[in-house]
């Protein structure tokens, strides 16, 4: 079918489909009742039609499934504000449940055999004052530990937030007692199987937790600590202890995220050594990328070349990529003797959650495994060849000295039956993930497709700064935040406009939080490719945002940019706001009126400098979001008035059969 124009062809993705039964799934934990068959699993999912809360959701055998939390709770930390680590199990405890709330932070218990939840940590003098997070049990279920961050008044300075290991009463009520305190921050707090020994993580400013961070282990009884790994130049996550009283980790000691186990009174010994990270950037708390069977076998996800993969580590040490279609993956729980749950998605599948059975080495298969889906992800009735799937690219750039490097993306082209005038090239739409420490994520996003199959073409771009890549491209990105991740995007638009894939004279590029700073930057050029752009929740001014900051972020700008207030000049240079004498694309910028982590006087000021400087620019404003938007009708307003934006710069019509209402740009 012959069509006018990319950008207005008829498509089924529409922002309503976007967020009708959308979950945002969380963590997943097996919760098998000892002595039965009951092999039940417990999931989080975070429900846009509910305003955004998050709900924990039990599966029995026979796919019966049971929303666990009562009407109105919301299992949501606000530690770091990024949160995560917001429920967790007790293996010998059955049928207990440990959450957080969002509305007051404290730790709830929950029993699901009735009764309403017991709240187990004292009511603070400042209203969400102490914000708990990432807990754990001991071995007789008796008490706790966890992370306290204790806010000791309302919009508490970051200098004055204090983060520390508390432990409490399991059952019941009590005053938590300090155990860990004097880091900067703290996390993963874990108790052996013997409930004798304590091991956590630690790091302080101005590193972030991909930066510098120490292992240590306490003994309960002697009160001795003994740092087990990590420090300057290195990075440990994910610490877990083992059955049999050894304590495995994730460290970046050669340069990727690779999985070790540490004896008392041993050498660590490396189990994973492989050229692909196995961790993440723990933007949240909490999160799991590797599980030890019972047998001793290891299963794990590794990503390479911005694509994850299922893997196990054979007991010869022989490690096996396992036969599954997922290429994102989180949460690999071991459920059993033989088996992991996870959530995990794919290029044509949304995440769903899964149980994964990796056949033993005896059968002879090497990578055979057997996949269960517990749950499935949403039926969206798109025909499988109507889905755009990312096909990774490279391009030549440049470093902060304007030496070549090489940068990477997924490229999704535009995906549907019609087809453009002849000669007709795509628009493209430049995507920049957050963090600036995150990554693309190659798995079926109906928010990505929403552009595709109207006819967009998309690249979502691993700038140098990205994760996925190693500590070395991870770490391209110190003291170039604005140069570096700027040159990639402007490179990745370029390579495509020159071969022939988009058209040069339609690109726009888009980004939120982090993302949205490089927006602003790569439009803040004279010589910017780009003829219209979108902020979502960005940062315009850097010297702003080094002042008024929550503290996990308080000094990452440090490593990005320079230590404050020395680098001032540098902070100065790097802001938008600096160059909107250079600034004529016209702009849309959306933001959420409680975000605490980009404050929205980062949007009003460059909205009001472009306004007076005749720059066409919109601006939506969403009351009762914070740092990303949750809520359905306001995920569906952001996206339509984007499209909007869009049709009004590039010149195509909007489908008339979506109803999408137009939105104001000023001085256009």
């Amino acid at each position: 079918m012959r069509i006018s124009g990319y950008g207005s062809w008829p498509t089924p993705v529409t922002s309503e489909l976007v967020v009708t039964a959308a979950v945002r799934l969380g963590d997943v934990r097996p919760d098998g009742a000892p002595g039965t068959s009951d092999t039940g699993v417990i999931w989080a999912e975070g429900r846009a039609d509910e305003g955004g809360r998050t709900q924990l959701v039990r599966r029995s055998d026979g796919d019966t499934r049971t929303d666990l939390l009562p009407e109105g709770a919301n299992a949501r930390s606000a530690v770091h504000e990024y949160g995560g680590g917001a429920w967790w199990l007790h293996e010998g405890s059955p049928g207990i449940v440990f959450y957080v709330d969002w509305s007051d932070q404290r730790i709830r218990r929950l029993d699901r055999a009735g009764g309403d939840p017991v709240v187990l940590t004292p009511e603070p003098v400042v209203p969400r004052g102490d914000r708990y997070a990432d807990g754990d049990v001991a071995p007789d279920g008796s008490w706790m530990v966890a992370i306290r961050e204790h806010h000791p008044v309302e919009d508490a300075a970051a200098t004055d937030v204090v983060n520390e290991i508390v432990r409490l009463d399991a059952r019941m009520p009590s005053q938590p007692e300090v155990l860990v305190s004097g880091p900067d921050f703290v996390a993963a707090p874990r108790i052996s199987p013997d409930g004798g020994t304590l091991a956590w993580l630690s790091w302080n400013h101005p590193s972030m937790p991909w930066d510098d961070v120490e292992l240590t282990v306490r003994d309960l009884d002697e009160g001795i600590d003994t740092v087990v790994a990590g420090g300057p130049g290195e990075s440990v996550t994910e610490p877990q202890w083992q059955a049999d009283g050894s304590l495995t980790f994730l460290s970046d000691r050669t340069g990727w995220w690779n999985l070790y186990r540490w004896m008392p009174g041993e050498d660590i010994e490396a189990l994973v050594r492989i050229d692909a990270e196995i961790g993440v950037p723990a933007w949240s708390l909490a999160g799991s990328r590797y599980a030890v069977l019972e047998d001793g076998r290891v299963v794990f996800a590794r990503s390479s070349h911005g694509f994850d993969a299922l893997c196990v580590r054979e007991l010869d040490g022989t490690i096996v990529e396992l036969d599954t279609p997922f290429t994102l993956i989180g949460s690999v729980r071991a459920d059993g003797p033989n088996a992991v749950v996870c959530v995990a998605g794919s290029p044509l599948a949304e995440p769903g959650v899964h149980r994964v059975v990796p056949a033993p080495a005896s059968a002879g298969e090497p990578g055979a495994a057997g996949v269960q889906t517990l749950r499935a992800p949403r039926d969206l009735g798109l025909d499988p060849e109507s889905i755009s799937v990312p096909e990774p690219i490279q391009f030549l750039s440049g470093d902060a000295e304007g030496g070549p490097r090489t940068g990477f993306a997924l490229y999704y082209p535009p995906t549907g039956p019609f087809l453009p005038p002849d000669g007709d090239l795509p628009p493209l739409l430049v995507v920049i993930h957050g963090g600036p420490t995150g990554s693309a994520s190659p798995v079926l996003s109906v928010g990505v497709q929403y552009w595709t199959s109207r006819g967009f073409g998309v690249v979502d771009v691993d700038y140098g700064g990205s994760a996925g890549y190693g500590r070395a491209y991870r770490e391209e990105l110190k003291g170039a935040w604005g140069v570096v991740d700027v040159a990639d995007c402007l490179a990745a638009a370029r390579t495509l406009a020159e071969g022939g894939r988009v058209d040069p004279a339609r690109m726009a590029i888009r980004g939120g939080s982090a993302g949205g700073f490089t927006t602003l930057a790569a439009l803040a050029r004279p010589d910017t490719p780009f003829s219209a752009g979108a902020d979502h929740f960005g940062v315009a001014d850097l010297e702003a945002l080094a002042a008024d900051t929550h503290k996990f972020e308080s000094r990452y700008l440090d490593g990005l940019v320079g230590p404050y207030p020395e680098a001032a000049d540098v902070y100065a240079a790097r802001s938008p706001l600096t160059h909107v004498e250079d600034f004529s694309t016209p702009l849309i910028v959306l933001q959420g009126a409680e975000d605490a982590i980009v404050p929205p006087n980062q949007s009003e000021m460059i909205v009001d400098a472009l306004r007076k400087r005749g720059v066409p620019v919109a601006y939506l404003l969403f009351d009762g979001e914070q740092h990303g938007f949750r809520r359905a009708e306001n995920i569906r307003r952001a996206l339509d008035a984007e499209l909007a934006f869009y049709g009004e710069i590039f010149g195509f019509t909007l489908p008339p059969e979506e109803g999408i209402a137009p939105v104001e740009i000023e001085n256009l």
